[in-house]
């Protein structure tokens, strides 16, 4: 029985990154052999041990076979025969394909460390078709390692995989688990942009796709689209280290304009209600969490507000108390918060900067401290008639927000 450390573990450990966890391979050994040694059988589709004493797993060494569509459309099989080289052979990346076993010598029959080397993410082999998920890793592996090219070569398996349908049989959960992750990457503006040149993007996130094909102002993009504006506000988003909710909220916040009559365009009149149907579409095809969809959806409504509550032409405290209402600001001040870098983040992507100033920000901030420091209750025991709560909380709101602004100039 011999064991290796394999995949990630060693990709990271070559490129000098830091090492969180460990994968095993166990090659020549019988799950029998394993459990006798302590290690627990939790793998489900095919034998994967948690060792006894340290937790990380340990899977033996298998081969596997397509027989039928999508993600478990595999036969496995996993016997004492079954070489390292087979193993790392159905492995997605050449620089997820290396291993080094307990004599400390890397086993590389992909040459993965020269792909390494070289910044390339290139497939192991033609089955690198056969599982769909593997599109999207790739995806998220471009968002993480940013300055890594994609082979050509698989480049077109990729575009294939998206033209045969292959992608089609992905789960929802599957697709939004690597989206996600991709999002949290140091670069999730890649991932999106990888999608798009397989062709992918349009049949996983069509509302997304729609936006490279909509007409924006040249000062919020060179290019003149919205979907290239929506990427570097994603770019920015990461630098600004946004949570995931903020980041997917980056994403989608311009949905509505790819719906804007083209007689509009490049004006954007309306677009935040038009924003409502593809943001639902989206989240429930591909079963997105609560809070990002809460979160964006709020972006889309209320951003191009936002932006204008600092300026010649700001909010009117009565507007903004209305805003922060409908946010929900006084039980989610969390929420309105991320709302807040949101917003920052679209209008720092304009520029390209991370640092660039967003006068409005400090304008809410006040707004926001007066309106939740206006005692709800206090005011409800002051009335006999309990219909007048609503309004009344309401004005006193108004008021506060008004007496908070009025020594805060309109460009600060």
């Amino acid at each position: 029985m011999q064991i290796y450390v394999v995949g990630g573990a060693v990709r990271d450990e070559l490129m000098g990154r830091p090492v969180t966890d460990r994968d095993y391979v166990v090659v020549g050994a019988t799950p029998d052999a394993l459990r006798s040694l302590g290690f627990k059988p939790v793998g489900r589709d095919f034998p994967v041990f948690l060792h006894p004493e340290t937790h990380e797993e340990y899977a033996l060494a298998r081969t596997e076979r397509k027989n039928g569509r999508g993600y478990h459309g595999f036969d496995f099989y996993a016997a004492p025969d079954v070489t390292l080289e087979e193993d790392l052979a159905r492995r997605d990346l050449t620089i997820n394909a290396m291993a080094r076993g307990e004599d400390g010598v890397l086993r590389d029959p992909f040459d993965g460390r020269a792909d390494l080397e070289a910044s390339v993410l290139r497939h192991v082999g033609a089955a690198f078709v056969e599982d769909p998920v593997r599109l999207l890793r790739l995806a998220r592996f471009a968002a993480r390692f940013s300055d890594f090219s994609i082979a050509p070569e698989t480049l077109a398996l990729m575009r294939h995989m998206t033209a045969n349908g292959e992608i089609d049989h992905l789960t929802p959960e599957r697709v939004w688990q690597e989206i996600s992750r991709g999002l949290m990457e140091d670069a999730p503006q890649r991932m999106v942009q990888v999608l798009r040149d397989c062709g992918a993007l349009a049949r996983l996130m069509p509302e997304v796709d729609a936006l490279f094909q909509t007409p924006e102002r040249v000062d919020f993009h060179p290019e003149g689209n919205t979907g290239a504006h929506t990427l570097l506000a994603l770019a920015v988003a990461a630098r600004m280290r946004l949570s995931l909710p903020a980041r997917f909220a980056v994403l989608t916040h311009d949905l509505g304009k790819a719906l804007t009559p083209a007689g509009l365009l490049p004006r954007h009149h309306g677009h935040e209600e038009r924003g409502d149907a593809p943001l639902a579409a989206l989240c429930e095809r591909l079963r997105v969490p609560a809070a990002c969809r809460e979160l964006a959806r709020l972006a889309i409504r209320q951003h191009g507000k936002m932006h204008r509550a600092a300026g010649e032409a700001a909010l009117r405290p009565e507007t903004m108390t209305w805003i922060m209402e409908t946010c929900d600001l006084k039980r989610r001040p969390e929420r309105f918060a991320a709302l807040l870098e949101t917003c920052e983040a679209d209008a720092r992507g304009r520029m390209g900067r991370e640092d660039a100033p967003w006068p409005p920000r400090g304008r809410w901030q006040k707004a926001a401290a007066a309106f939740c420091g206006v005692e709800g209750g206090v005011i409800a025991a002051s009335l006999v008639d309990k219909t007048q709560i609503a309004d009344r909380l309401h004005a006193a709101r108004v008021a506060a927000v008004r007496a908070a602004l009025a020594a805060t100039p309109t460009d600060s």
